[in-house]
């Protein structure tokens, strides 16, 4: 070996130098917190984005269960009260939401109902100005839709809806239902529970309302940048360098080839389209043997053959057709049929498959099938010379004669045995080896397709065999091959993979 050689050697036993147990050890361990900590931003970045469409249930904190409305009968349920902390308060200012003040100074007033209603009472005329105000803002917030800027105006639809249900005028407008349940009437019945009423029914819609301003950017205003852009320091320094070192590590590997290697991390550093982050969590998760993604890889990877399965199927056999009815239509059956010389065959083997299957189907119906049902087609033989004699008018006149009857059954069924046994004999001539007669029967074949070539000649005979064939492939196309995907579901393609995996475990067994 040369100095070169030798030189070369040692350095790549330097590349590929496998690392010790301990280093090993370490390098799990660190790819185990980065991808916690990839995860975790992951969690703290689904959580941002579902929570505006989320928000009324991070305020309210309660599930409503069995609430549902099918024609006549209806369901409000009852909420269920979960039992967690309050952060809207630290939240909605991260994503810019702010009281809205119309619906927020609605809500302050009815307050100041409440503490009216105690002192100095219903008939003082401070609590006639604030009941006059609560119908002035309650017919505002009808024609303005504070909540459309919340895109709640559902939530509007629904205050209108309760209103009007519980003054019991469904006909009359909710400008009206208002200013009927603000009324010193109204409330002069039972204060407490029109009161309650509102509180329970009314305030958490309002109070579900909120005002969100929108930046210099034409977007709403959000502040999750500030609480990602630490995640984004720290994944950034780890990938830079982490892609530095295997360029360095690697032979022939540069630092954008390493970055390419690492492209699913680059999903870390985006500003958006945040939710791509599941691609490299999942991947981190499954390299730090915190997570098995095999399975779910092997189950998408059989969802996607269900569904082309069918497609692919079809394609094959259109294209298949389309392949056969294209050579028709460039005259290849014509030539096929008005050829001298035949291109040769190749043999892989020096068997005639065809010739062989041919033989053992021969002899095992003439061997073992035909001696078995030979009572059975001597039965029937008989049975229909019987019915021939029977129609003759000769044989009528001369049925009368005593003993004929019994003198047909046996000529009937010596002539069914005879026929039977002259073709079984014909047949085990036929099948025993005689080189004289395939010669002959080769003969037969070639001037058969010879004389056929010739006949087929006169052009009105081609095409019209063309036509026909064409034609009927297309109807084949149309009836059986367009309807193999609606002929096979979903269904039927898993149980064709459950047939497979159950070979690939008798096969490992």
């Amino acid at each position: 070996m040369s100095s070169l050689q030798k030189l070369n050697q040692r350095n790549i036993q330097k590349t590929i130098k496998p690392q010790s147990k301990g280093k090993r050890r370490h390098n799990l361990w660190f790819e185990r917190a980065m991808a916690i900590l990839a995860l975790l931003n992951l969690l703290l970045v689904m959580f941002d984005l579902t929570y505006v469409p989320l928000r009324d249930f991070w305020l309210q904190r309660k599930i409503q269960v069995f609430s549902f409305n099918i024609g006549p009968i209806e369901s409000k349920g009852f909420p269920i009260p979960i039992p967690i902390p309050d952060i809207t308060e630290f939240y909605d200012p991260v994503k810019g939401i702010e009281p809205y003040r119309d619906t927020q100074q609605y809500l302050l007033k009815v307050d100041e109902l409440q503490n009216k209603l105690i002192k100095p009472g219903l008939q003082s005329p401070e609590v006639a100005a604030i009941l006059a105000d609560l119908r002035l803002r309650s017919e505002e917030m009808i024609d303005t839709n504070p909540f459309q800027v919340a895109n709640k105006t559902g939530t509007l639809e629904k205050i209108k809806n309760k209103m009007r249900e519980h003054i019991h005028n469904s006909q009359d407008s909710s400008k009206e239902a208002f200013r009927q349940f603000w009324s010193e009437e109204n409330l002069a019945a039972n204060p407490v529970e029109e009161l309650n009423f509102f509180n329970d029914e009314i305030r958490p819609l309002i109070e579900n309302n909120y005002f969100r301003p929108i930046g210099e950017n034409g977007e709403f205003k959000d502040l999750f940048g500030l609480i990602d852009f630490p995640f984004f320091v720290i994944f950034s320094i780890e990938f830079f360098s982490r892609t530095w070192f295997i360029s360095r590590r690697r032979t022939g590997v540069s630092w954008i080839d390493a970055m390419l290697w690492r492209w699913y991390d680059i999903f870390l550093l985006l500003p958006f389209a945040r939710w791509l982050r599941i691609i490299p969590v999942t991947i981190r998760l499954d390299q730090a043997k915190l997570f098995d993604s095999n399975r779910i890889q092997k189950l998408a990877r059989q969802g996607f053959v269900v569904r082309i399965a069918g497609d692919m199927t079809e394609v094959v056999a259109i294209l298949l057709i389309n392949q056969v009815q294209g050579a028709i239509r460039q005259g290849e059956l014509t030539k096929w049929l008005m050829q001298k010389e035949v291109r040769p065959y190749i043999d892989l083997n020096d068997t005639d498959e065809v010739a062989a299957l041919t033989t053992i189907m021969v002899n095992t119906t003439v061997h073992q099938v035909l001696p078995k049902i030979k009572p059975d087609l001597e039965a029937l033989l008989q049975h229909n010379f019987d019915k021939v004699i029977n129609q003759s008018s000769a044989y009528q006149q001369l049925s009368q004669l005593p003993g004929l009857e019994k003198l047909q059954n046996q000529l009937t069924k010596r002539i069914s045995q005879e026929l039977l046994q002259s073709i079984y004999d014909g047949l085990h001539l036929a099948i025993e080896e005689d080189p004289v007669g395939e010669k002959l029967f080769q003969q037969l074949l070639e001037n058969l397709k010879e004389a056929l070539g010739t006949e087929v000649q006169s052009k009105p005979t081609i095409q019209e065999v063309e036509s026909l064939i064409v034609d009927f492939l297309e109807e084949v196309k149309v009836n059986y091959v367009e309807g193999l995907e609606l002929g096979y579901n979903d269904e039927d393609f898993e149980e064709l993979l459950d047939q497979k995996r159950a070979i690939r475990q008798v096969a490992q067994r």
